[in-house]
């Protein structure tokens, strides 16, 4: 049985909020673990749409995150 170590070149994250504060602090934690992968942020993305059965907002990003 062979064990090969692969570097991860390339990740998308999902996170989600109902305010933006809180989805900020999401992407700040994510941000330090995928530090520990060796791990930048590449780019960001956002939206906010209406979220009827909650009545409020629901803000969404995509982190797109690349090797150093």
């Amino acid at each position: 049985m062979g064990f090969m170590l692969d570097k991860i070149e390339d990740k998308v994250e999902f996170v989600e909020a109902f305010d933006l504060k809180t989805l900020e602090k999401r992407i700040d934690e994510q941000i330090e673990i995928n530090k520990a992968l060796l791990l930048s942020v590449h780019n960001v993305q956002h939206q906010a749409t209406f979220h009827p059965l909650h009545n409020k907002m629901l803000y969404t990003a995509v982190v797109h995150f690349k090797a150093k």
